[in-house]
């Protein structure tokens, strides 16, 4: 019963918010009893992909997965595991250049990738001179790359790692209003140029290069200068606030 109702929820033909159809339903249809259903509904909600209401008027609210919680999913065992911010950075550093070359490869790119990476850069520029909004939005240039990026599973498996990442530098950068280096103009207008680099190589095609560049912002430019400690623990809860 549960394999059933969660085939209907990941296919669609539950929406994300939808009821699951009440117990009397399930019963003539399963032909089960009372507690196999709540079995099921228990299942469900284990999985994230219902929340079960209970009372007189009860019933169980149908959640369809979200990329944001697979991060939250893969954030948990990171944390569980005391996994550092410097091994999150590091995944990102082999992950994300494949992101850019498959960008690189788009043909449909002009239309589909690089407006987007060119509104983020020209935004970045207006806030060059605000710290806290240059962050967020030097953050999400590399949301943009990788939601983009033409592959869905690259798309959902990296951007789970981006969605960790800027979570944490948000943290640490803004609600505690800690800019690290990035409070360091030189450093933006810097980043700013990396960022460049790759867009023009996603634009020209050069899957090579943009995926030379972006390896290189995470080695040695802007990703890898940015002044936080690397060394503490990713914390999950962080894309919770």
């Amino acid at each position: 019963m549960a394999s059933s109702l969660r085939s209907r929820i990941l296919s669609g033909a539950l929406a994300d918010g939808d009821m699951l159809p009440k117990q009397e339903e399930l019963l003539a249809e399963f032909g089960v009893s009372p507690p196999c259903i709540r079995e099921a509904f228990r299942i469900l909600e284990t999985e994230g992909l219902v929340t079960v209401i209970r009372g007189n008027v009860g019933g169980a609210i149908v959640h369809v997965p979200q990329p944001g919680t697979a991060a939250y999913m893969l954030g948990l065992v990171l944390q569980a595991r005391s996994v550092s911010l410097l091994d999150l950075l590091n995944g990102m550093r082999l992950l994300e250049p494949a992101c850019a070359a498959e960008a690189a490869l788009r043909p449909d790119r002009a239309t589909s990738v690089l407006p987007k990476l060119r509104a983020n850069i020209d935004a970045s520029a207006a806030a060059i001179d605000d710290p806290t909004a240059f962050i967020v939005l030097a953050r999400a240039f590399h949301s943009e790359l990788v939601n983009n990026c033409g592959n869905e599973t690259m798309s959902l498996v990296v951007g789970a790692l981006e969605k960790l990442w800027t979570a944490q530098v948000e943290a640490l950068a803004v609600d505690r209003s800690v800019h690290g280096t990035f409070a360091d103009r030189a450093l933006r207008m810097s980043l700013l140029s990396e960022h460049e680099r790759i867009y023009r190589a996603i634009e020209e095609g050069d899957a090579t290069t943009a995926e030379r560049a972006i390896r290189e912002h995470f080695s040695g430019g802007g990703e890898r200068r940015h002044g936080f400690d690397t060394s503490v623990t990713v914390k999950a809860d962080t894309l919770r606030y």
